[in-house]
């Protein structure tokens, strides 16, 4: 799809320190679930050396019908004017791209293992097959450091109720209130093991930050014996 202007058509704090943007979604746009897009902004008022254009995961599916993505808030240019961007302002949107998207033979297994803000393109395939009835066996284990760092948990337990093939396992690595439902403690062998049925045929997904990513694949692969061949990864870098 060639490069397009579209508005801005919503901002609010899904988690801690955690903003999602909502965007009008371009006539005749496709893409797939997990894919992502490129947003520059237009004659910024600041800019550093990175310039200005960033990478987002696209949060919302195909099949719904306005585009949203999400980040985390940190100190920088582009993103301290994508936080006081006016609603109704325009970006220049590029998409779609990446091959981070769910495995297309039904009969795999996939289990997310997510750190944070990495659950963003997770949150598109899970609500896509959803509302396409696929047979997928999908478990979601979604590490947070305490659960009001976590975007998108009400999104997930209202998927799992609507969806019987889909397990969400929320984990609080820090601490969590007392009547916190979720798991507790760091994502580890023990707790994948609990999840994970068919080693042969299970289809991993490992998204968040490059130090978490690559502890989970050393778990899998050294740990676990899991097949490389079966492990897809998308790292969440700061900017």
């Amino acid at each position: 799809m060639p490069i397009v202007n579209i508005k801005l058509t919503g901002k609010k704090e899904i988690a801690n320190g955690t903003m999602e943007f909502l965007l009008e979604k371009p006539t005749g746009f496709v893409f797939r679930a997990g894919q992502f897009c490129d947003i520059t902004l237009i004659d910024p008022p600041e800019a550093d050396e990175e310039g200005n254009t960033r990478g987002f995961s696209l949060v919302t599916a195909p099949y719904e019908d306005y585009l949203a993505v999400a980040t985390r808030l940190r100190d920088t240019a582009f993103k301290r004017v994508l936080q006081k961007l006016p609603e109704g302002s325009e970006v220049e949107f590029d998409a779609p791209y990446g091959d981070f998207t769910l495995h297309k033979t039904e009969s795999n297994p996939a289990v997310f293992i997510i750190g944070g803000i990495g659950v963003t393109p997770v949150r598109s395939m899970i609500a896509q097959a959803t509302h396409d009835k696929t047979a997928h066996k999908i478990t979601l284990i979604h590490s947070n450091k305490t659960p009001a760092d976590a975007p998108f948990q009400g999104d997930f337990r209202k998927l799992a109720k609507e969806n019987p093939n889909f397990t969400f396992v929320p984990v609080a690595s820090e601490s969590a209130p007392d009547d916190w439902d979720g798991r507790r403690g760091l994502v580890n062998a023990e707790l994948i093991k609990e999840y994970v049925t068919d080693w042969e045929h299970t289809i991993f997904y490992l998204s968040g930050p490059p130090g978490m990513v690559k502890a989970m694949r050393q778990i899998l692969v050294g740990e676990l014996h899991a097949n490389e061949d079966n492990i897809k990864t998308e790292e969440f870098d700061g900017y």
